[in-house]
């Protein structure tokens, strides 16, 4: 059963020390409902005393007043902010709270550029407030997916929506003005690293007119390895010694990349999609209207 517990924060956007592609990151809520099996921030709920990274939901409820106290600041430098880099801004219990509408209209009355991934289609809720967005700043939409079939795609995230629905999502956006990407990522070995599934994704891709496909395969690190073992000794379990003798460190080796990532730029070149997350950025910051409004306020 899933808990929704409120609390406050005292900023809104933390602040990463770097500046490419971002430089802050926003999240409204911690722990996150589409259980997927391979989610690297598990271990974020460790400093809130719970175990239960899908079930225990805290909802930031003075987020959006902290927002504003941020970016209303003369020292706010209108830098990208990531919204939703540790848990989605658009899992279910979004559609009770309704924060995001809130944080995008502070976005647009700041002219913030920012950056929005999620596994879910209620971001179409706030499709105004996006396409209004985007035509004053930088607008990133990309939809994290990793699967094109349902079957595998429902046991690795549970809880997101279909493979599908989220490419209908990203051919909506892209008649914005925003950027649109695929995070296709992580790609899990022996699972969804095959020639047909990555063919099918970069074709959905380039039907849905996205700017960019960027992939990247699976990394395990502390409590997130034994989630997903467990996960993939109960469904593929005759998966788990190839995968534990792949991942005797965090990242598969380099022997396993060398064959896959020539591939994956094969098919990327058949269908003429860019790999480059920044490239869009830097093209729409570069703009002279962006210039003005967003770079030199």
């Amino acid at each position: 059963m899933v808990n929704y517990k409120e609390i406050t924060c005292k900023v809104a956007c933390n602040n990463l020390k770097r500046k490419i592609p971002f430089s802050w990151d926003l999240n409204i809520y911690r722990g996150c409902e589409h259980k997927c099996q391979y989610c690297y921030a598990i271990y974020s709920h460790d400093y809130l005393g719970s175990g239960q990274y899908f079930n225990d939901i805290y909802v930031k409820t003075n987020i959006v007043e902290q927002l504003e106290r941020q970016l209303s600041s003369s020292s706010w430098k209108h830098e990208v902010v990531n919204i939703g880099g540790v848990t989605d801004s658009y899992q279910p219990v979004e559609e009770q709270y309704k924060l995001m509408p809130h944080i995008l209209r502070l976005m647009i009355k700041y002219r913030t550029p920012c950056i929005i991934s999620t596994k879910s289609d209620l971001i179409l809720r706030d499709y105004d407030l996006i396409d209004e967005l985007s035509r004053i700043t930088y607008v990133n939409v990309a939809a994290t997916i990793t699967c094109i079939d349902e079957n595998i795609r429902k046991k690795i995230e549970p809880n997101g929506v279909s493979s599908l629905k989220r490419f209908a999502m990203l051919k909506e956006f892209a008649k914005t003005n925003a950027s649109t990407g695929l995070h296709f990522m992580p790609i899990i070995p022996y699972l969804t690293d095959t020639r047909d599934n990555v063919d099918r994704l970069y074709a959905h891709a380039k039907e849905s007119d996205v700017d960019y496909v960027l992939p990247g395969v699976l990394y395990l690190r502390g409590k997130t390895r034994k989630v997903f073992f467990d996960f993939i000794n109960n469904e593929f379990s005759e998966l788990l010694l190839p995968l534990k003798l792949l991942y005797k460190t965090g990242g598969a080796g380099k022997d396993y990349k060398d064959k896959l990532y020539p591939m994956v730029n094969e098919i990327k070149a058949k269908y003429g999609l860019s790999g480059s997350y920044s490239k869009p950025m830097k093209e729409k910051l570069n703009q002279k209207d962006y210039r003005q409004m967003t770079i030199f306020d």
